[in-house]
């Protein structure tokens, strides 16, 4: 009896989405920070057993739209709504627990769903016990689990919890595949990740990032990247004093790229100011939103 099934994952921002979802996967494939809405697309993470085949979604955290590109956002949402064969609802527990399962409730799963109480290092066990039993009495998720996923704590445990969960299925995927999406998808995605890490304020939510050149040479891949902001004083940001910041971006970026693809990169980055693109569904669709 094999078993298969889409398993997304749901949640405000910074409830801690990607970091589960690289933790259940194994793999990093979901961009990192402690910011909001660092999320854009909806990644997929596939886990492939003898007896089962899982394939995760991330999904961007959940807004009220403000641009266009929010509202590409909530569509990645709104795709991962009607696919899922198991719903993770995860939550920070040191947040509004009512405001989160209004939130939850709103989205009127039809999916299984387990609500997934993360960061639970971060408070006592009486309070867990109390907040567990109220979430049980909320009564619209089949399981209620607490994990820590940046410390892996009840990730193996809450694995085995889904693939209780998952329909009788062949598998979707052949056993080798980790993801849907492209290299030159990822190395994007890294790029921007650097972003969100060495900026404060708006930066980061100004920036795309739009791979321009991937080319696998026989000793290593010649890579070009454009950093996409909204003004002239955001690219003297990102550039830095003699190009000081836009050095350190590509050399944080190209380390954890050579990790990824496992070879050597030479990374050239560029910066461009292509004022209100988020707002512009020419150049969203170029940047692959």
């Amino acid at each position: 009896m094999h078993k298969a099934g889409f398993v997304n994952i749901f949640g405000k921002a910074n409830a801690g989405k990607s970091t589960l979802m690289n933790a259940l996967v194994g793999e990093k494939l979901a961009i990192v920070s402690p910011k909001v809405q660092t999320t854009r697309h909806r990644i997929t993470g596939v886990v492939t057993t003898p007896e089962y085949q899982i394939v995760f979604s991330d999904t961007p955290g959940i807004i009220d739209p403000r641009y266009r590109l929010h509202e590409k956002m909530m569509g990645a949402v709104k795709s991962a709504l009607e696919d899922a064969d198991v719903a993770m609802l995860i939550m920070d527990v040191k947040d509004n627990l009512e405001e989160n399962l209004s939130l939850f409730a709103s989205l009127k799963l039809k999916a299984r769903t387990i609500l997934v109480l993360n960061k639970s290092d971060l408070l006592m066990k009486e309070e867990l016990d109390v907040l567990v039993k109220k979430c049980e009495e909320w009564g619209k998720a089949e399981k209620v689990v607490l994990i820590s996923a940046m410390q892996g704590k009840g990730v193996p445990a809450l694995l085995q919890t889904i693939v209780g969960m998952l329909p009788e299925s062949e598998p979707f995927y052949p056993e080798d595949t980790l993801t849907d999406k492209s290299t030159r998808f990822f190395v994007g995605e890294i790029v921007r990740e650097k972003i969100f890490q060495l900026f404060d304020e708006e930066i980061p939510y100004h920036t795309a990032v739009a791979v321009t050149q991937f080319q696998e040479k026989n000793t290593l891949i010649k890579i070009s990247a454009d950093i996409i902001v909204t003004r002239e004083t955001q690219k003297a940001i990102i550039l830095g004093d003699k190009g000081s910041s836009i050095k350190k971006i590509g050399t944080l970026a190209r380390q954890d790229i050579e990790k990824f693809v496992g070879q050597k990169v030479f990374l050239e980055l560029f910066v461009k100011v292509r004022g209100k693109w988020r707002d512009n569904d020419i150049y969203l669709k170029e940047y692959g939103y």
